[in-house]
């Protein structure tokens, strides 16, 4: 899902596909439950929509157990 995120000084950055340049403020956020591991606990991805160059892309812009 992630075409290239990760974080820099405690804030989150994706990078545009497009161009490769990094991207700090998502357009919109969402949270999304994932199957259970072998303990039985769930992963919440926070998923972030961006826009940058024409282009709009989604990376994972965090996570954690439930």
């Amino acid at each position: 899902m992630s075409m290239g995120s990760y974080w820099f000084k405690g804030d989150y950055m994706a990078k545009c596909p497009k161009c490769g340049k990094e991207v700090s403020t998502p357009k919109k956020t969402w949270k999304m439950a994932g199957r259970a591991d072998k303990s039985g606990k769930k992963t919440e991805l926070t998923i972030g929509l961006f826009e940058h160059c024409g282009k709009t892309f989604r990376a994972a812009t965090g996570k954690r157990k439930i």
